[in-house]
């Protein structure tokens, strides 16, 4: 690009992040919807993209789909995700470095959205330690839309999972509203509302989820038009289902219980709920019929859930979307009547993909496999004490990062080789490809090692361990049948695709990250949103209208 036009689109995109007033202000979306579905595999869209005709093909066909979008980060999981859309910043800026991570003050793991603070409210009436956006760092561009615009702009998140709810929405005030396992309860927390809203509770005694108790999951399609088999090998479905369809929605006892519950949240009749939930949420508040712009986040966790037990290579994954594409499609037209096709943005993304399940490739002769935690943990233990001698040098091995006692990571770097036996000792166990530590974290910030690179866009130096594990290609640390959690393509590489006014439809090659989202929608929405480590996706902004 030359120079010239460059400082062009800068110029616009700067313009465009200012404040709007008068026609301008008209041309701003009443809506601002973003979705999020949890675990969508970027190449899901080739493998079973043709039977989509509902909601998932009105996107990819009439949105802006940017085909090489992916996460520059390593940690890819849920909370992570939901934090880097919602911000438009990276872990390094926004702290969610994992859905949890070792609070070295508090000496305990903390979830991401642990807060004493506040109150989770039920709508069973049980309330529990609470929960709310306090950890994250950076303001969400729901906030930012309240800030900039007043709270005549107000936000309605939804999802099973509260990490996901809670990121896409920020601090409140707002509904943040999840569905919480420990009650079988759909709840908020006081950080948001000082109740649950009276048409939430109205909606769950007219549509109670266990309305849908003996119901079967069964396929939707054809059984020839599966691209893979039933009853896959390595699959590890959960207690009550077999590998085969149908699955039934049953408990241990002729009635709803905690394992009829897990059922039901991975499968599709959760993802039909949340949409229906997400529609009543529109009509009672009359978002985005106001003088300003709202904000809904739905996020949809039942192929994540279904994803960790069966693969991507499942038939029970293909399901899931083929349904999700019919579960979209009516909410799309449900918006375009209760708001108006040309009158709400969406963006529609996901937080992380997923891994081949291990055993499946190492089947059929390729390196894979799973990282032990206990042999993490007992290999850097052994090395410290023979060079320190006795203690409990290893704090807790999370994920892939590596916390070590107060002073530890010090003594080591003082002496280089003990610190390059503990690194050796911990690339030596099955499945490790590289190990980094936390000294290094500047340094590979501009590097052009791709690994160093993404662990150090992961890395905050108050949430991060002292030594950080990269797993080889097609290993994973879980005992689910697969997961997520690296800076591989499988991981990495999601759909990301814009629709609605502003949006110039099309298929688009550039680079791009989820964390652009963010910033190309409060371009559209008039509001500045700077210092973020996403960019505008100046391709796909159409040319405005100024009469």
């Amino acid at each position: 690009m030359r120079a010239s036009l460059r400082f062009l689109l800068v110029a616009a995109a700067m313009l465009w992040c200012g404040p709007v007033s008068g026609q301008q202000a008209s041309l701003r979306p009443r809506l601002v919807v973003v979705l999020l579905i949890d675990q969508f595999r970027s190449d899901y869209i080739r493998w079973y993209g043709r039977q989509w005709k509902s909601g998932l093909r009105r996107v990819l066909d009439r949105g802006a789909w940017f085909t090489n979008a992916a996460y520059p980060y390593m940690n890819t999981v849920t909370c992570s995700g939901h934090a880097t859309v919602a911000t438009g910043d990276l872990p390094a800026q926004h702290g969610i470095v994992l859905n949890q991570w070792y609070d070295r003050a508090a000496g305990r793991v903390v979830s991401c959205t642990a807060d004493e603070q506040v109150k989770t409210l039920a709508h069973r009436g049980d309330e529990r330690s609470g929960r709310s956006a306090a950890r994250l760092l950076s303001t969400t561009l729901a906030e930012e839309l309240r800030a900039q615009l007043g709270p005549e702009s107000r936000t309605v998140t939804l999802s099973l999972k509260a990490r996901s709810a809670i990121m896409l929405a920020g601090r409140g005030p707002g509904l943040a509203l999840w569905f919480d396992n420990a009650t079988a309860s759909w709840a908020t927390s006081t950080a948001f509302a000082p109740q649950l809203p009276s048409f939430v509770l109205e909606f769950i005694r007219n549509r109670p989820v266990e309305a849908d108790f003996g119901k079967q999951w069964t396929r939707m399609l054809r059984a020839g038009a599966y691209k893979f088999e039933d009853n896959g090998p390595d699959e590890r479905p959960p207690a009550g289902w077999t590998n085969s369809f149908p699955h039934a929605l049953v408990g241990q006892a002729d009635k709803p219980d905690a394992r009829f519950y897990e059922l039901w949240r991975q499968s599709p009749y959760s993802d039909e709920y949340l949409a229906q939930m997400a529609k009543v949420a529109v009509q009672a508040l009359r978002l985005g019929s106001g003088s300003s712009t709202d904000f809904l986040g739905v996020s949809f966790s039942a192929l994540d859930l279904t994803g960790h037990d069966f693969g991507p290579h499942s038939q029970e994954v293909q399901d899931v979307l083929v349904r999700l594409d019919a579960t979209i499609g009516d909410l799309l037209v449900f918006l375009d009547s209760a708001v108006g096709r040309n009158h709400y943005l969406l963006a529609l993304t996901t937080d992380h993909g997923v891994a081949t399940i291990p055993e499946t490739l190492a089947r059929k002769g390729l390196s894979a496999g799973r990282v032990s935690i206990s042999q993490l943990y007992a290999a850097a233990q052994s090395v410290l004490e023979a060079v320190l001698g006795p203690g409990h040098h290893v704090l807790r091995v999370e994920h892939t990062d590596l916390y070590l006692a107060p002073g530890v990571l010090e003594k080591l770097t003082a002496q280089p080789p003990a610190l390059r036996a503990v690194i050796d000792a911990l690339q030596a166990v099955p499945g490790v490809e590289r190990v980094f530590h936390r000294d290094e974290m500047t340094a590979l910030a501009g590097h052009g090692d791709p690994l160093g690179r993404a662990v150090s866009l992961s890395y905050h130096a108050d949430r991060s361990g002292d030594l950080l594990m990269v797993p080889k290609a097609n290993w994973i640390l879980s005992a689910d049948a697969t997961t997520h959690g690296t800076a591989r393509s499988y991981d990495a590489h999601v759909p990301l695709i814009l629709m609605g006014a502003g949006i110039r439809p099309g298929k688009y090659a550039a680079a791009a990250s989820p964390a652009d989202i963010a910033p190309t929608l409060a371009s559209l929405c008039g509001i500045r949103f700077e210092g973020r480590a996403g960019r505008l996706l100046t391709a796909a902004l159409a040319a405005r209208r100024t009469n």
